[in-house]
């Protein structure tokens, strides 16, 4: 039987997954929140504003009927900005069914809450983890809907939930390994997202690869302490969705959070910077849970407290960068 699949939100990320998975034959639906996007996709076969360029296949589905898009599938694949989850999940909370399956693929943590995305889900819907799984790698859009050869990792509490959404994700240029650690790998996916800010400050302040690569080294070590805190596995962040997202994050010119922070180290405000993107940078409101969440735990996190303090507080990059090298010297750990 062919599996039944709606991709809830058509950003560059959902719209690219739901051409994937309408490439393997299963029918698929994309839900499109705006009204003027989704006509002009269903006229044009194509998502101008979010993935420009990129042909949809003529099997893609276009729907704004949220309800009807959910009581299709067998498989929901939640698209939506992090922020937007608790909101999106709240409508369709009545919908979903015993045998759906909801795919995660928004990285972040929740503000106030300092909740995963699996748990506003599990929480919002009230789902078992068993139905629960989330798709995180180094993954950008552009190049997946491509074609352009890619490795990411299905998690879930249970492992055979994580291998059947790695089997339906998987094709000959997206590679899916499978976890049952969905802490660490939602820790890995959504906390990078914050050094990358930090990656992207310092290129636009002017400094070097050496301060890069510090930055990624340090900030990998910061994602790993404070993931373990929150019941992670270690070894995770050595993985697909912790170095591996970290590197492509802080390095890529694909990446919305690295511009966010190198347009912050050119001089530019946050709200400036903010009001003149169309996509969403995920990094910044993580940036407030990591604050919360280091200071809740007792983490110490000293990158991701001076990206807090340049977002929130119009400290200085050349200052926070000179603050973190005067540090008190002690081992590598």
């Amino acid at each position: 039987m062919t599996e039944t699949i709606s991709v809830i939100g058509a950003g560059s990320w959902g719209t690219t997954l739901a051409i994937l998975l309408a490439k393997k034959g299963y029918r698929v639906t994309l839900w499109v929140y705006e009204p003027e996007i989704l006509a002009a996709m269903q006229a044009e076969r194509m998502n101008a504003r979010y993935l420009p360029g990129v042909p949809l296949p003529a099997e893609l589905k276009l729907i704004g009927d949220l309800q009807m898009a959910v009581e299709s599938a067998q498989f929901l694949v939640m698209a939506v900005p992090s922020h937007a989850m608790r909101s999106v999940c709240g409508q369709i909370a009545g919908l979903v069914r015993k045998n759906h399956c909801v795919v995660n693929v928004a990285k972040g943590i929740e503000n106030d809450t300092l909740k995963r995305m699996s748990e506003v889900i599990a929480e919002t819907l009230a789902l078992p983890e068993k139905q629960i799984a989330s798709l995180y790698g180094p993954s950008h859009a552009e190049e997946v809907s491509r074609g352009i050869a890619t490795a990411v990792v299905a998690a879930s509490g249970d492992l055979n939930t994580a291998r059947r959404v790695r089997e339906l994700f998987r094709s000959d240029y997206f590679r899916v390994y499978s976890s049952t650690d969905i802490t660490g790998v939602e820790c890995g996916g959504s906390l990078k997202n914050v050094i990358a800010i930090a990656a992207g400050i310092c290129d636009g302040a002017g400094f070097g690869d050496n301060t890069k690569a510090a930055l990624l080294t340090r900030g990998l070590a910061e994602i790993s302490r404070l993931g373990v805190m929150m019941g992670a596995q270690p070894e995770t962040f050595a993985g697909l969705s912790g170095i591996g997202d970290l590197i492509v994050t802080c390095m890529s010119k694909h990446s919305r959070n690295r511009y966010v922070g190198e347009e912050i180290g050119r001089g530019k405000t946050l709200k400036a910077v903010l009001d003149g993107m169309v996509m969403v940078a995920e990094g910044v409101k993580t940036t407030r849970s990591v604050h919360q969440l280091s200071q809740k735990l007792g983490v110490e996190m000293p990158i991701s407290g001076q990206v807090y303090r340049v977002l929130f507080d119009d400290k200085r990059p050349h200052n926070a960068v000179t603050e973190l090298m005067t540090r008190d010297a002690k081992e590598e750990n």
